[in-house]
């Protein structure tokens, strides 16, 4: 099974997916983000736009998620935004026309809690970082709360801990006990948050 997390930059997707991760043995996260940074890393910095615009993007995270299902005996956990209709017939679709069990799961927020939760990230440096994600908040809710982009999780008032037992229990998986205190799981956060910064 794949289990594709949508939704808008800072809704929560790469943390819940660890989230699941940490509490599903045997599954793995597959960051499709790998792939387009590769990519603008070959590029000259002129040429470098939104990488899912590449065809090679496309066609790069279609191929690496058909075989990490294939080959991988676990559950194959995938955060990545994704809002262009095509792109995703590209990738989700295509996916599951090949014979995947993809499992798609658009984690959705009020625009001010996705801000609020990009602020927290910043790590004190508020939105700045974050500039990209900002300017394209409002098309992707839009974009994101299409039919064609269900399952909906909406995810204001849930912590990571129970947006992932949401998407788990309509997956049909069941994940092993939430052993973190209020603490340690803030802890947990930041270094999975910390681990994702880009700095190119």
């Amino acid at each position: 099974m794949i289990i594709w997390l949508n939704g808008p930059f800072g809704g929560g997707k790469t943390q819940t997916a660890y989230e699941v991760h940490r509490r599903l043995p045997g599954s793995v996260v597959c960051d499709p983000e790998h792939v387009g940074f590769g990519l603008h890393r070959m590029l000259p910095p002129a040429l470098r736009g939104d990488f899912q615009d590449l065809p090679a993007w496309r066609q790069g995270v279609f191929e690496v998620l058909d075989l990490a299902a294939r080959r991988h005996p676990g559950v194959v956990l995938v955060p990545m935004t994704v809002t262009e209709p095509a792109y995703f017939a590209q990738t989700v679709g295509r996916l599951r026309e090949q014979g995947h069990d993809v499992r798609h799961f658009a984690l959705l927020a009020e625009r001010e809690t996705v801000l609020r939760r990009l602020r927290e990230r910043g790590l004190g440096r508020g939105l700045k970082r974050d500039s990209f994600a900002v300017g394209r908040l409002d098309g992707c809710l839009e974009a994101l709360r299409a039919p064609e982009f269900a399952q909906h999780v909406t995810t204001d008032r849930l912590a990571v801990s129970e947006v992932a037992e949401r998407v788990a229990a309509s997956a049909g998986l069941e994940l092993g006990a939430n052993t973190d205190g209020a603490v340690r799981g803030r802890i947990r956060r930041a270094l999975v948050g910390v681990r994702h910064i880009r700095f190119d």
